[in-house]
């Protein structure tokens, strides 16, 4: 016999106790978490044996983005949305395994320029190809829904004050 669905179980305990108001809420937000822990565990497969996390391979995957393969360590935290210590913690740690260099901008010695190295180019792109195979060209949904959840999530964003109307 099938598992009942945990979360719909949460969800007619919300009933059950007087919060019928808040019921749907509470499932999408469990919903949520809960695709999230399943999505980080198909990343998680698929980065850890080069040793590293999401947020590493975002900020090299910025940096192979650009023509120089640098860029300063600031604009690095606005587009990755994170605060400049996120930041200066992920660059430390990719300088540590050799894939970046921390450099003082030729123009302006106050910048301070996170740069990819040679092996990091390799490890980014390895990571690009495991995750486009593993992940995103299969992320658990059809075309359509990938699109419509999307759509949604972007609304849900700029709702929350995430993007400008």
């Amino acid at each position: 016999m099938a598992q009942p669905d945990p979360i719909e179980e949460a969800r007619r305990q919300w009933v059950a106790h007087g919060w019928g108001a808040a019921a749907d809420g509470m499932a999408m937000v469990t919903s949520l978490t809960r695709v999230q822990q399943l999505v980080t565990e198909r990343i998680d497969a698929v980065l850890r044996p080069l040793d590293l996390t999401f947020a590493r391979y975002e900020v090299l995957r910025l940096l192979a983005f650009t023509r120089a393969g640098s860029m300063p360590m600031t604009r690095l935290g606005s587009l990755l949305q994170v605060h400049p210590t996120s930041v200066s913690s992920a660059v430390a740690r990719l300088e540590a395994q050799g894939l970046v260099e921390r450099q003082r901008d030729a123009d302006d010695r106050r910048v301070v320029r996170a740069t990819l190295t040679a092996r990091g180019r390799e490890v980014v792109e390895a990571a690009t190809d495991g995750l486009n195979r593993e992940v995103f060209e299969a992320p658990g949904l059809d075309a359509d829904d990938v699109a419509t959840l999307t759509g949604l999530l972007r609304d849900y964003r700029r709702r929350a004050g995430d993007l400008p109307d």
